[in-house]
């Protein structure tokens, strides 16, 4: 199966990967996948990152993208088919988070599975996301 992994865990791979879990550590090391990142992931970091609520130690968001491309992640181009119908993700109860949603929805659409931290993307494998996780961590 091919993944896309969460901002989190993009940022933990590339400036704290001792947060990785082994699991995750083993899925982003399968040679036989493909490991996307997303241009929402992109957006949220640059936003986040502007208005002061992410720091990023020694590093810019440009950076990130640099970084990323580097150890081998493919960018997940989002479609305008998925903007539109990203409505029929239904909202699951304590998580209403806009960018984590079009990522899951753009992981259904797009037929790949989710690497993630955020127990709380649990919730979505009733409408089709393939999530791959650590069952300890919340974000």
């Amino acid at each position: 199966m091919n993944y896309l992994i969460d901002t989190q865990l993009l940022l933990w791979t590339l400036i704290d990967p001792s947060r990785i879990e082994k699991r995750a550590k083993k899925i982003l090391t399968d040679k036989n996948s493909i490991k996307y990142a997303s241009k929402i992931g992109y957006w949220e970091i640059a936003l986040k990152y502007s208005i002061g609520k992410l720091k990023l130690e020694g590093t810019t968001p440009e950076g990130v993208l640099h970084a990323s491309r580097q150890s081998g992640f493919k960018i997940l181009d989002i479609s305008e088919e998925d903007f539109a119908t990203s409505r029929m993700l239904p909202f699951i109860e304590n998580h209403k988070d806009p960018f984590d949603r079009l990522i899951v929805w753009q992981c259904i659409r797009n037929g790949v599975g989710l690497l993630s931290a955020d127990a709380k993307l649990k919730g979505y494998e009733k409408h089709g996301l393939k999530l791959a996780m650590r069952a300890a961590d919340t974000l």
